[in-house]
């Protein structure tokens, strides 16, 4: 079976993706990711008249890998918290094991403010009346159900946005990093659940 050939405009949004992560909003050029797609200039700007326009476009797709698949989870009235900690424990593994620049590159563009987030996907409305913050107040009403939710978020990310650190430091080496992360998606459910039922 013959591969496709990928459009020219997906083609810009995968070199635009590669050259973003690496370089950031500021740090890139249009003339870097015609570059990378192997076109010009001038047809990346048919596609996509200025690199604002494209730096949306590929911010959004990030936003929603790293946010969107998770948000079924939470927001599926058929599973239990415990199930929920478990299948967005694997899910964010999965994400995060292909895509490990992905935690880094979203909040730093998010802090430089290169992006309207809130438009791309409104978490906050989705959260605020969620079946999973029903669920923690019911299993914990006198805690705040957000500082479980951060702290779910910080024992998967954290170790993500980290891996410059410890590879700066030598702390760990490629391999002992996968172990490490294969270790944490185990024990992160199990230290949720703790916390829930302490």
């Amino acid at each position: 079976m013959e591969n496709q050939e990928i459009s020219t405009e997906d083609k810009i949004l995968l070199a635009a993706s590669k050259v973003f992560t690496e370089k950031g909003f500021s740090g890139t050029r249009t003339r870097d990711i015609a570059d990378e797609a192997g076109i010009n200039l001038a047809l990346l700007n048919y596609y996509f008249r200025s690199k604002a326009k494209l730096f949306d476009q590929v911010m959004k797709v990030k936003i929603v890998l790293l946010f969107g698949q998770i948000l079924p989870i939470i927001t599926n009235e058929n599973t239990t918290l415990d199930e929920k900690i478990d299948l967005a424990s694997q899910k964010y593994f999965e994400i995060l094991s292909k895509n490990p620049n992905l935690p880094l590159f979203v909040i730093s563009e998010i802090q430089k403010k290169n992006s309207d987030v809130k438009s791309l996907l409104p978490i906050e409305k989705i959260l605020k009346n969620s079946v999973i913050i029903k669920q923690i107040k019911e299993r914990k009403p006198d805690i705040n159900p957000f500082h479980l939710l951060f702290n779910f978020l910080g024992m998967t990310i954290f170790p993500f946005v980290a891996r410059p650190i410890i590879s700066g430091f030598d702390l760990m080496n490629d391999q002992d990093f996968q172990a490490f992360v294969k270790d944490r998606k185990t024990l992160i459910p199990v230290w949720m659940k703790s916390m829930l039922s302490s």
